[in-house]
């Protein structure tokens, strides 16, 4: 992402806050990401490890940083190493970050070069004994491309295999999940961002506009306010309103067809998630109308129960309750045929398959352990019912990123039009 700006008191709790989880005496390692290639000389563009982010705000290739809270040599207990520029890699790369600049954005005074990282590993591995060693445990990740941090775990179980190990994730997730005030504060302008996508998508969809075309106005608001997508947005009209991560981007918008937009801002490293389904042609039809309340009313009733204490599971199982009336209501099975249901696939779950909701943050899927970790004051989470009838080609979802107090969900969107009735006074301006 592009650099923004940020108080560096956020990395310096963060880190603070991860010390007081550690065991006595221990060291943490973190990795940056690598830079992935694609085919002949290219590479993708840099993604931080977001563990890495979260503790010391950096956001360059070939980074360490070397964690030791209660080492007896204060100028030990945080060491960050970072890639040593020259005049060659200037040129060709472009500039990278000083020794003085890793200080400030960090606020970790201890910055080497990469080069010295052996050397201060070595000295650091002989006096602890307890190590703590980052990996991707998010539960839904697919492990297929080997990172930095595990090619990292197995040299360092060979080089030292005596120690004794410990998962940092756990502790990375247990943090992450809980927003600092100005972790907030990134997140809400990331949803301001999008809000502006979307505003200049209402002013532009028309019958025969492509998808595409959508996909571009969203990028042009982006790019200008220095944000990107934060994951591959979903611009999805008639019957791909109903494929569920549909990412072609490609087809004409067919007039009388709704048009479903998934997507989300990504600023400062932090990134929102909004989806909206929104008339083609300027109006919806009474079916449409109909299907969007329904989905509204789940969106009303889930945003009513977000509570301190719920798990993930407990929102879905409510997502579904509600969704159930819904579609009863929408004439797509009837009593009887909701009595004779089996439990293992309940009639819902044909139109509604997937979550209500998951954590957001660094991540648009954040870390967390939806088994036993409950949703608590500080967590920003997404809300996106949805009902997907493939028979009638017609699919609508509706997504806020909200923040979850005291006393319960705070949509970070509220600005950004939800009900038809605005959809549509935007639309016909």
């Amino acid at each position: 992402m592009k650099y923004i700006p940020t108080d560096p008191e956020l990395f310096i709790q963060n880190r603070a806050r991860l010390a007081k989880l550690m065991k006595p005496g221990s060291v943490a390692v973190v990795n940056s990401n690598d830079i992935m290639p694609t085919n002949a000389d290219g590479t993708m563009a840099f993604v931080q490890n977001s563990d890495l982010y979260y503790l010391t705000g950096i956001n360059q290739e070939e980074t360490i940083l070397l964690f030791c809270p209660d080492n007896p040599n204060p100028m030990m207990r945080e060491i960050l190493f970072i890639r040593e520029t020259n005049d060659y890699l200037t040129i060709w790369e472009g500039y990278k970050y000083t020794q003085e600049e890793a200080r400030r954005i960090s606020g970790i005074q201890n910055v080497r070069w990469i080069s010295d990282f052996p050397v201060f590993f070595r000295q650091m591995m002989c006096e602890q004994r307890e190590v703590y060693l980052n990996s991707n445990e998010h539960y839904r990740a697919t492990d297929c491309v080997e990172t930095r941090d595990m090619r990292f775990i197995k040299q360092c179980q060979k080089d030292y295999p005596l120690h004794t190990y410990f998962r940092l994730a756990q502790l990375m997730h247990e943090l992450r999940v809980i927003k600092s005030p100005t972790e907030i504060e990134i997140i809400r302008q990331a949803c301001e961002i999008t809000g502006k996508g979307f505003a200049r998508v209402l002013k532009n969809v028309k019958p025969g506009i492509n998808e595409a075309e959508v996909e571009a106005d969203f990028a042009y608001e982006f790019l200008r306010h220095k944000a990107v997508f934060s994951f591959l947005p979903i611009i999805a009209s008639g019957a791909n309103t109903c494929v569920l991560h549909y990412i072609r981007n490609d087809q004409v918008c067919q007039e009388g067809d709704l048009l479903l937009l998934d997507v989300g801002a990504g600023y400062g490293n932090y990134v929102a998630d909004m989806t909206r389904t929104i008339p083609i042609s300027g109006r919806f039809t009474p079916r449409q109308r109909q299907v969007y309340e329904a989905v509204l009313r789940v969106y009303r009733g889930v945003m009513k129960a977000m509570k301190p204490g719920l798990g993930i599971e407990d929102l879905r199982r409510i997502a579904e309750e509600l969704t159930q009336e819904e579609c009863l209501r929408l004439g797509l099975f009837t009593e009887s045929e909701l009595k004779a249901q089996s439990p293992e696939a309940p009639l819902v779950r044909k139109y509604f398959m997937h979550g209500v909701s998951h954590s957001i943050g660094i991540d648009v899927h954040d870390v967390m352990y939806p088994q036993y970790q409950k949703i608590a004051p500080g967590w920003v989470l997404s809300c996106e019912p949805g009902i997907y009838i493939r028979e009638e080609g017609l699919g609508v979802r509706l997504e806020d990123t909200v923040y979850l107090t005291e006393n319960g969900a705070v949509s970070l969107m509220e600005n950004i039009p939800l009900e038809p009735d605005d959809i549509e006074a935007e639309m016909n301006k």
